[in-house]
């Protein structure tokens, strides 16, 4: 479920985060998984999740699903 921020993975975070502390950074791990974690912390653990999964809650998030104030 966790591997430190040395694994080969190459983390991004959205281009609307800007400068701020306050992120989460994503990651490819293979072609069927994608890693979140938190830019605070990128030697910390991160969460892993089906590559569909994923594709699915980030829809919800333009659709306005969830309420993110």
């Amino acid at each position: 479920m966790s591997t430190p921020a040395s694994s080969p993975h190459r983390w991004r975070k959205s281009s609307h985060s800007g400068n701020g502390p306050s992120c989460v950074e994503v990651a490819s791990c293979t072609c069927c998984q994608i890693a979140v974690r938190d830019s605070k912390n990128p030697n910390g653990p991160h969460l892993t999740f089906a590559s569909t999964t994923w594709t699915i809650f980030i829809d919800q998030i333009r659709r306005g699903t969830y309420d993110l104030r």
